[in-house]
């Protein structure tokens, strides 16, 4: 009984459509596409630290002949609210926006254009190096976030343009 509901089960599921994202591991269609991606520089220190984590995700550190070209443009935005009585903020909220192009090096189009966006709250403490501090963490952070974000949607991307194997 236990073995024939498995079987139907494994017969469901492959009858759904549904294929791994990264199927097929280094030597998939994803990764290979995402191998190859050039990822363009970046202005600003934001810049410097979401381009090295996409290039930490997409395996793209001059590995593989480049056939896209990736374009970002950032928008690093701290607002500050939470105002107290001598005006005075007692919190910060870092939003770190991403707009990005993938173009075909082959064809010059882009064939994919989305943005990411990631935010953060800071508290404002009595030490100025704290604030600092925490603000740059929190840039770290959003950087790890925009980074993920933009990878998962190039392998989307990629899965969607690949041939079914």
């Amino acid at each position: 009984m236990l073995r024939s509901a498995l079987l139907f089960a494994a017969l469901m599921l492959s009858s759904c459509g549904l294929r791994p994202l990264y199927g097929g591991g280094q030597g998939g269609a994803v990764a290979a596409t995402l191998r190859s991606v050039q990822v363009g520089p970046i202005d600003g220190q934001a810049g410097w630290l979401v381009r090295n984590k996409l290039i930490d995700r997409l395996g793209a550190a001059g590995t593989g002949q480049s056939a896209y070209r990736l374009d970002i443009a950032l928008d690093d935005n701290i607002t500050s609210f939470g105002i107290r009585r001598d005006q005075a903020a007692t919190r910060e909220r870092r939003t770190l926006r991403a707009r990005f192009q993938l173009v075909s090096l082959s064809t010059g189009l882009v064939v994919l254009d989305a943005t990411a966006r990631s935010d953060a709250g800071i508290d404002i403490v009595s030490s100025e190096y704290a604030t600092v501090a925490a603000e740059q963490t929190a840039l770290e952070n959003l950087a790890d976030d925009l980074a993920d974000q933009i990878a998962a949607r190039i392998s989307l991307y990629a899965s969607r343009s690949a041939p079914v194997q």
